[in-house]
């Protein structure tokens, strides 16, 4: 079942979308990957399991092919570049929520290049949730502990 010209752009579009909106929530809080990586992040991972499809549809009938494989690779890709926006200093580690941001735009780019749209969405409005929200429980929870003898 090959894809019509305007489902990859759909998809494509999406990816944008939901990998900006998380993205978006990295940038207000001044993180190092910000808007533009979680997009590209989301897009590329979108395009990278559209690839996969389209390698699957041309080869389906000729060689055993799993369209999985290439979508693992994205997934140990990403570990690297989100190992990069971890920063160990003197009194405590910064950037692992935007490392598992990133893990996370990764595979909704992946979900969203193989068409499971609501399970991307989904999961990315709860990822927001978890941005947003759970930010201010955690200063809730710091300043209690700070406040225990």
């Amino acid at each position: 079942m090959m894809l019509t010209d305007l489902e990859v752009m759909k998809r494509l579009v999406l990816a944008l979308l939901l990998g900006g909106l998380i993205g978006l929530e990295r940038q207000a809080h001044r993180r190092e990957a910000g808007l533009r990586t979680h997009i590209l992040v989301c897009l590329g991972s979108c395009l990278i399991m559209l690839t996969s499809l389209y390698v699957f549809d041309i080869y389906n009938h000729r060689a055993p092919i799993d369209p999985a494989r290439i979508a693992a690779g994205v997934v140990t890709g990403i570990g690297f570049l989100g190992a990069g926006t971890i920063i160990q200093d003197r009194e405590r580690i910064r950037g692992l929520t935007t490392a598992a941001s990133l893990w996370f735009v990764s595979g909704a780019g992946l979900a969203i290049g193989c068409g499971f749209y609501l399970a991307a969405s989904f999961s990315c409005v709860l990822a927001l949730i978890v941005l947003f929200f759970l930010r201010h429980f955690e200063k809730i929870l710091d300043k209690n502990e700070c406040k225990q003898p």
